[in-house]
């Protein structure tokens, strides 16, 4: 069947087409019947996909654990290894978010999932004692494809899920992804204990199967919504509304602190707490659980903002977020080993709590705005249309420029270990971020979302 053909939602699941040309998930009478029950699909088998990508994404966060003393690599250039991912996935975010509209949902989901194979091969291949510095800062760069699969992983289950269900099941579907992050984690622990720190190829070669693996799933269960179009005018409206930069800076916030402390995490404990942490399996008994909390904590971020709101969440959750980063700076300058990581660990709970109810708040703000237009007079299913437009617009825009956080947590950790060998202006800096993120979800959203 071709993709461009209009098949009624009665035949979209005993027909198992990949092709759905109708997709009311306001109906309730729709979604009752069918439309549940192929979202549910379409979002377990997004989520292993995600999931394989943050991994991918995050492998620096853990292989520089791996690069001793044969590598001849500085602690600064190790942070470089860990941002250049960073910044590579943020920037591919905004094109993958309007590939799902493009090539389907389905589609791109195969292929973002087969394109993983490129940067787990090459380190693979290079990863040895001696090689150039820059051949690592590439195969650290295009592993920044997995941060990609975030952006069209969310704009595609943005569209199959209503409106009342949008903060779970984004935030179910990023925090799947998001466990990502610990997994690899995890199994670069695994590969430590075992194999020692002189096999990382061990821990790249895990993930080709699993990717495999992924792509299978999504081509045979997996569907393409025709019904969506990219809009030039609705990137437009997006980039001129005040809200897509006031909730990417809110964004840079949350999964920029999740992100970057992801990646950092491990090397900040072995700088700083040498003596604690003075061999890289030292450091990954504890690496994984900061992202392994956060990433649990997505969903009940947007689970709590269905049902209070996203702005009153993620207002309190920066509040909590600025205290916590007061107790790591403390922690910091008392030498407390306690003290930070109970910090930390808070930090990156909270940062998931603030994930999720960011992303209810982006489709809450459209809803609102069609909403108003209904009432004024507009067709409610034109209305609804342009709000899941706009919806992924925001959410890409966002996600793209929020991931830069993770760089610049790098680059903040970077710069205060050169100056002053110590992370105290790194976390006076977080600090003072939530703070003024505190404020614009004040100033914009108290009375919203």
């Amino acid at each position: 069947m071709s993709a461009t053909v209009r098949i009624p939602e009665e035949a979209a699941a005993p027909t198992r087409s990949r092709a759905i040309g109708e997709w009311r998930p306001e109906d309730p009478e729709f979604w009752q019947r069918t439309g549940a029950r192929t979202a549910r699909r379409n979002l377990v088998f997004s989520i292993l996909s995600e999931h394989i990508g943050f991994s991918v994404w995050s492998l620096w966060s853990v292989l520089v654990l791996f690069l001793g003393p044969g590598y001849h690599i500085d602690t600064a250039g190790k942070f470089v290894l860990t941002a250049v991912p960073t910044a590579c996935g943020a920037l591919l975010r905004l094109p993958y978010t309007f590939a799902v509209a493009r090539f389907g949902g389905r589609n791109w989901t195969v292929f973002s999932a087969l394109v993983l194979l490129v940067p787990t091969v090459f380190a693979g291949v290079v990863l040895h004692p001696g090689v150039h510095y820059s051949t690592l800062l590439v195969a650290a760069s295009v592993a920044g494809v997995g941060g990609g699969n975030f952006a069209s992983s969310m704009a595609n289950i943005n569209a199959f899920y209503p409106q009342r269900l949008k903060g779970w099941a984004l935030g179910l579907n990023a925090g799947g992804g998001n466990l990502g992050v610990p997994a690899v984690q995890l199994l670069a622990l695994l590969v430590l204990a075992t194999a020692g720190a002189g096999h990382p190829r061990l821990l790249v070669l895990v993930y080709i199967p699993l990717i495999a693996l992924a792509a299978l799933g999504a081509a045979l269960r997996m569907d393409n919504l025709t019904v969506l179009r990219n809009e030039r005018r609705a990137m437009r409206d997006a980039v001129a509304d005040h809200h897509t930069w006031v909730m990417s800076a809110l964004y840079i916030g949350t999964f920029g602190s999740f992100i970057g402390f992801g990646f950092a995490f491990g090397q900040v404990l072995q700088v700083q707490f040498h003596q604690q942490f003075d061999t890289p399996v030292k450091a990954a008994y504890l690496t994984f659980l900061g992202p392994l909390l956060g990433s649990l904590s997505r969903p009940l971020g947007g689970l709590l903002a269905d049902r209070l709101s996203g702005a009153r969440v993620t207002a309190w959750t920066f509040a909590a977020m600025a205290a916590a980063a007061s107790l790591v700076l403390l922690a910091s300058r008392q030498h407390s080993l306690p003290l930070f990581l109970s910090g930390f660990i808070t930090l990156f709970l909270l940062s998931g709590l603030g994930n999720g109810s960011t992303y209810k708040m982006i489709p809450a703000i459209f809803g609102d705005q069609a909403r108003a237009a209904i009432d004024s007079g507009a067709d409610p299913r034109r209305a609804q249309q342009a709000a899941r437009r706009g919806s992924s617009a925001l959410i890409g825009i966002a996600g793209a420029v929020g991931a830069f956080g993770g760089v610049l947590v790098n680059i903040a950790f970077r710069q205060s270990f050169l100056g002053a060998h110590n992370g105290d202006a790194a976390y006076l800096a977080f600090l003072a971020y939530y703070v003024l993120c505190l404020g614009l979800t004040w100033a914009f959203y108290r009375d919203r979302t």
